[in-house]
Order: C-alpha cells, then sequence, then structure tokens
C-alpha cells in the first residue's frame, strides 16, 4: 500500500477544497470498498480525507413529502429507519440484502453508490483492465465472465455494478446531490452512472473533486408497495448474480402504476423502462408479467458463459411481480 497523508474536514466546502488542490486525494466515508482497493493497489492515493465528521448523517422528510438521505449515514441506519421501512421498503430490503451487519454499520450510502466492480480482472493489478487502465483490454470477454453483464456491455468492458442499494434507488427515481467548487450540483441516479461504451474508466457523471452530500427520494405512493429480490452463489454477504426492485400498484386488476430495476446485469444499475411500458395499464396477470420481462430482455447480450442470466432474470422479474399482484389481491 502506497504511504499516504490522512485528515478529517471540518466542513463541505473544506472538503472539497482539499480536492480541488489534489487531485490524488480521496474522500474516506467508512472505507469498506476504498480501504480494500487500496490494499490490493487499484486505488493509490496520496490523502484521505475523512468526512465522517461533516454534518451528512440525517434522514428527513422533504418539504413534498419524500425523502432526504445525508451521505454519510450507514447503510445500517437506513434500512432501520422507520420512514424508510414504510414509505420505501424495497430499499431496507436491498440494503439488508447486501455486505454483513458489520459493514453495514460502516458502509455510508455515498460511499455505495461510488463503489467499483467486483470484476477479478479489475482487482488484480498483474492483468489488464480497460476500466483501471484504459486501453489495456477487457480478458473477461473471453475469460472468467459467469457473473458478468448481459445488458449494456460492449467489448471494452463486461463487468457489472456490485450495488444492490443503487438497484432500489435507481428503481425510486432518486437524485443524486454534490457539491463541488462552483457550488451545489444534482443528478437523477438514472443518469448518474454513464454508459460503459469505450470509456469503461469513467463510470459516474459526478464532477471530478464533487463531494456527494445526500440522495432525495421523490414521494412515490407505489413505492409503500415494493420488493427487492436478490439471487445469489450463497446464502449471505455475496454479491448478486441478479437482482429486481420492483414496485407496483395495481386497482381492480389492473396495473396503474409500475417501477422495476435490475441489478447484476450491466455496468450501472439498470432501470427496466421497456419492461414498465408493458405493465402500466396491463392486467395483472403472470402473462403480462412474462411479456415485460421478455420486452426488457429482448436487449441482453450474453457472453458464452453467463447465458443463463437471461432466463433467471426472467424468472425472476415474473416471481417478484406476482407476489406483488397476489399481495394487493388480498
Amino acid at each position: 500500500m502506497r504511504e499516504f497523508a490522512y485528515q478529517r474536514a471540518s466542513d463541505v466546502a473544506g472538503a472539497v477544497a482539499v480536492l480541488g488542490a489534489d487531485p490524488e486525494a480521496r474522500f474516506l466515508g467508512g472505507g469498506t470498498n476504498l480501504v480494500d482497493l487500496m490494499k490490493t493497489g487499484v486505488e493509490r492515493p496520496a490523502r484521505l480525507v475523512d468526512i465522517r465528521e461533516l454534518p451528512l448523517d440525517e434522514i428527513e422528510s422533504t418539504e413534498d413529502g419524500g425523502l432526504r438521505i445525508g451521505a454519510t449515514v450507514t447503510n445500517g441506519d437506513l434500512a432501520a429507519h422507520p420512514a424508510v421501512r414504510r414509505h420505501y421498503p424495497v430499499l431496507a430490503q436491498a440494503v439488508l440484502a447486501g455486505a454483513s451487519g458489520q459493514l453495514r454499520n460502516m458502509a455510508t450510502v455515498g460511499g455505495n453508490l461510488l463503489q467499483r466492480t467486483r470484476c477479478g480482472y479489475f482487482t488484480d493489478v498483474t492483468k489488464p483492465c480497460n476500466k483501471r487502465a484504459p486501453g489495456s483490454g477487457c480478458p473477461a470477454v473471453q475469460g472468467e465472465h459467469h457473473n458478468h453483464a448481459v445488458l449494456g456491455a460492449s467489448d471494452h468492458c463486461v463487468a457489472v455494478h456490485p450495488s444492490d442499494m443503487g438497484v432500489a434507488l435507481t428503481a425510486l427515481d432518486a437524485v443524486v446531490h454534490f457539491e463541488t467548487a462552483d457550488g451545489p450540483g444534482e443528478s437523477p441516479l438514472t443518469e448518474f452512472y454513464l454508459p460503459v461504451g469505450d470509456t469503461p474508466h469513467r463510470e459516474t457523471a459526478l464532477p471530478p473533486g464533487a463531494l456527494i452530500t445526500g440522495v432525495t427520494l421523490p414521494p412515490a405512493p407505489v413505492a409503500a408497495h415494493s420488493r427487492y429480490r436478490k439471487v445469489r452463489e450463497r446464502a449471505s454477504y455475496a454479491f448478486a448474480i441478479g437482482s429486481v426492485a420492483a414496485a407496483l400498484d395495481v386497482r381492480d386488476g389492473v396495473v396503474r402504476d409500475a417501477r422495476l430495476a435490475l441489478g447484476a446485469v450491466a455496468s450501472r444499475p439498470w432501470r427496466a423502462g421497456a419492461a414498465e411500458r408493458v405493465l402500466t395499464g396491463a392486467p395483472a396477470r403472470p402473462e403480462t408479467f412474462a411479456a415485460a420481462a421478455d420486452a426488457e430482455l429482448a436487449a441482453a447480450r450474453p457472453l458464452p458463459h453467463n447465458g443463463y442470466k437471461v432466463t433467471l432474470m426472467r424468472n425472476l422479474m415474473v416471481a417478484v411481480l406476482t407476489e406483488l399482484a397476489e399481495e394487493a389481491a388480498r
């Protein structure tokens, strides 16, 4: 590990100023991803700026009835918050499906959104990787890729985004707020993560040196009827091989509103817009749910060893939507 300097930030403006003056500095929240990457040599910051004492650790209702979540709120506190559990259960379930209890008590909301891929070629500095070293190649295309992308990938990168929280926040139309040297800014989460294209090293639309300060959730009655389902290779503390965040409003047997996002299938949490369009206004029946899944997965381009994900995701989407519809009919 490279020797690094450490300092605590006393205010948001000061923290942003440090990164503006030192491009090799990094913000430190819980450190559950950054420190691991420092140990492997993927990240080699010259300075860590600890932001845990900044006043960004509150969860508050917004004037329009939504929710604002501070960037340093821990994953554990987020999942346990009464307003999250009551109005956005899909988010609480997604957080609880990720990592271990110890990690959730350290990891922060802002850090979760910025966590890097778990692709083995990315974390092994002896291997080429376009995400880590642009132009060096993507050995996963011909190599180990059973848990890699089936949607939105390119020849330059086929890795997937590891966040569970991000999938739920994408379905909920969350907005990311940040601070730069020029002032505050914001980005819908659906636009926050960049398409992989031929620049996989550019992962987000966050300006250089910017600090995430929070996330807002708009009021969404449909979100009260939501669910997160994750498939993984072992029962706990494992990254998804496929996940679904879904919210469904069913009245008189008809889908009035639907929100759907998929995880572990693309370089970013995947908003399932094609499926939502099929669902909205259609009968809440298994055949509708199957048609919605097929519409979304029609764009899938699996690699030789991960085609199972297409079938898995189809079955998972139908199962979760069916459960929500049956729940609404009780």
